[in-house]
Order: structure tokens, then sequence, then C-alpha cells
């Protein structure tokens, strides 16, 4: 059910839709650039203008509610304390805490960590005709690094991954089950790990959670609560997981398809960064985030009223010819890269740094040992999830 009566329909749940959105976000911007969808009740904005727009006002699009379509819709209470559950003030305050402890400093220390896991994953595969790229890679690295950021023991890490992963999982064409949002924020598959740290610290972000001091909202100077940092180690794990995996896999696939744009960056690895933002720009891992409208919103002669949930495109105005040239071909070589696929302003993502070099540091490894590859395109597989595109299955070919 792609398009009836001629009227342009979107749904995120649709696999057919889900598969190729961009000729419907294409007809979006241009015919229904506020969309309804009447059978999951929840608006749309497609254009670049608009979402970017959307992204800075928050005092309209709020996340009080989540960036999750179905936690926006669902009849729960949001829990308290939890980051991705605010706005400004609160939200203020907990960000800067956490970028306190999320340093550039931090994530450089990471980096050689980061290329020893990659050189280790992909050296066994040299002289081999191919790999699945995401089983060998793609689906490990994200929460390795998780683990390397907040001193998760190796052998803990995979149970945690499935954990996280499982509460983000829906069944092909269906929103995702709504669990209790408490307990998608709660951290609570991290208590172990906090209680042992905070007797055994370290150099890493749990430790850094366990001591840091600060002035709360009340005036009062004190340290994280055992639950709040349980909270921020959930957002840290749960937000740096299933996206930049899923960037791997797009990595190899985009590259594959452009041939020319690979053996240039593999010749001239000041190229890595371009390809990492151009990826992002064409292929979003992300491809919406829902806000929740606190007052009526006037668009293009419609009325948005308040308690609405409203999807922010980002696949979609990331490729709107308005804003870009040539939109729908991918360039490393564009004069100004640029994508809302982190978001923009208060809620900008804060790992966007971490995923950046994941992807960075895995490409440059990966084009080090294979310059040449193609898709083995009847075994791969996108994944169904409502929040995050990308593949499941991603088979690489070698010459």
């Amino acid at each position: 059910m792609a398009i009836a009566n001629d009227t342009v329909y979107y749904d995120p749940y649709d696999v057919d839709i889900v598969t190729d959105p961009y000729p419907v976000y294409a007809r979006l911007r241009d015919e229904a650039p506020i969309y309804h969808n009447g059978r999951y009740d929840f608006w749309a904005l497609s254009r670049h203008a608009d979402v970017d727009a959307a992204l800075s006002d928050w005092e309209t699009f709020s996340n009080s509610r989540s960036d999750i379509l179905e936690l926006i819709k669902s009849d729960f209470d949001m829990p308290g304390g939890v980051m991705m559950f605010q706005d400004p003030p609160a939200h203020t305050h907990l960000r800067g805490l956490m970028s306190r402890v999320f340093t550039p400093r931090r994530m450089a220390e990471i980096e050689d960590q980061i290329r020893r896991y990659c050189v280790g994953c992909l050296d066994p595969l040299v002289g081999s005709g191919g790999f699945d790229i995401i089983a060998e890679l793609a689906s490990m690295m994200p929460m390795r690094v998780i683990g390397m950021l907040l001193g998760i023991p190796e052998s803990e890490q995979v149970s945690v991954r499935d954990a996280n992963d499982a509460n983000l999982r829906t069944k092909p064409g269906t929103p995702m089950k709504v669990a209790d949002p408490d307990r998608i924020a709660d951290g609570r598959i991290y208590a172990d790990y906090v209680e042992w740290r905070s007797h055994n610290p370290s150099d890493d972000l749990m430790t850094a959670l366990l001591n840091v001091e600060f002035v709360d909202s009340g005036g009062v100077s004190r340290k994280l609560s055992r639950q709040e940092v349980l909270h921020y180690t959930q957002v840290v794990a749960g937000a740096g997981n299933e996206t930049t995996g899923r960037l791997i896999g797009w990595l190899a696939k985009v590259l594959a398809e452009h041939p020319d744009q690979r053996r240039a960056i593999c010749n001239d690895r000041s190229l890595l960064n371009r390809a990492i933002d151009e990826t992002l720009r064409f292929e979003p891992t992300g491809p919406h985030v829902g806000r929740y409208v606190l007052k009526d919103f006037e668009c293009y002669g419609t009325t948005v009223p308040a308690g609405s949930a409203m999807l922010l495109l980002f696949g979609a105005a990331n490729r709107d010819p308005r804003r870009y040239d040539d939109p729908d071909s991918f360039n490393i070589h564009r004069d100004t890269i640029s994508h809302l696929t982190f978001g923009k302003g208060v809620h900008y993502c804060l790992g966007a740094n971490l995923a950046r070099l994941e992807g960075r540091v895995a490409l440059d490894e990966l084009l080090n040992r294979f310059p040449e590859w193609d898709i083995d395109y009847a075994n791969a597989k996108l994944t169904p999830t409502s929040t995050v595109r990308g593949w499941e299955r991603l088979p690489i070919v070698l010459p």
C-alpha cells in the first residue's frame, strides 16, 4: 500500500517504503510538506528548512516524551532525570555534565583501541573471497567501543549489546512494542558493573560519572546518584550502538556502488571525513526523529494541534533540492558537505564525534586491506526497526 488515490502515503513501518524511501520523500517535499498519517496519527515535516527550524525550536517540538514515535504516542509517563526525555533547562544541566566526561581528549585516546579492534577483525579475512561486513565488524564494533569507554569487561559486551538491541527491535511492518520507558532508560543491565567500578576505579567514562561533582538545579553541590549514573550509562550505550554499526554498513554499500570515489579515498585518506559525512547525508542511519508538539503549530496553511506527534524526516531533508545541488547523487567532492543526521541545537547528538571516529577508522582499515569490493545483493538484508535504517546482512565480495 505505497500510494492510494494519487495522494502521497508515507509510513515508517511499511517495508516497501523503507526499502527505498526516497521517491516517497520527494513526493512529500513537493506535494505534502506538512503531512498527516491518519492510520498512526502522526505528522511529518520533510523539507530541509522546516526540519532544520523544528530542531532548533524545542519550545514547540519537545523531547519530553523522547524522540521515538512509539513512546511519544504511548500512554506511559516518561521517567524523570533522563537526558533524552528532557528539554531545557533540565536538559541543559544534564547535557553539560555529560559533555564534561565525553571529552575530545577521551575520544582521541580511544582511537588507538578502536584501530586495534578493527585490525583484529579484518586481518583474518585477508585472502578470503569475501565476508559479511555486518557480522564481522559492524555489529560488534560499536558495543566494543562503548565497552572501552565505559570500562565494561570484554566478556560481557556481547550480552549487553543484545539486551540493548532487543529494546529497539521491531517486527517488519509494525510499530515497536512499547515497554515501560523506564526500562529503556533505567540502565539496570549495567548495575553490577557500576557497583564493581565504584570499588575499582579506572580511567573510563563510568568512573568519571561516579566521581563528577556538580551543582544541581537546586543549588546543591553533589555527585550523581547511582540511579543517575545508570541512566547516563544507558543513554551512552543505547545511542552509540545500533546507529554506528549501520553507518559502517552504508559506507561499504555506497562505496561499492561508487568505485571511483572509493579509489579517490584509498589514494587520499584526507577524504575519509568527507566520505563519512556524505554517507550520513546520503543514507542516514536514523532516517527520522520524533517530537511531541507542545503548542499549536501553523505550517503551509495547516494547524498541527498541541499534543500531536511529529516526525522530522532527516532522510527527506538531507536530499532536498532546495538545499543541495544534485541531492540524489553521492558526491564526496561537494563544496559543502552538511546534513541533519545528528540533529541540531540543544539535542545535537552527543555521540556524533564518536560515530565519525568509528566510521573513519573502520573505513581506513578496510581500505588498507581491501581497496576493491562488490556487494552480494542476493544475500543482503535490511534490518527491521522503526528507529534506524541499515543492513542486517551485507556480504561483500572481494576480487
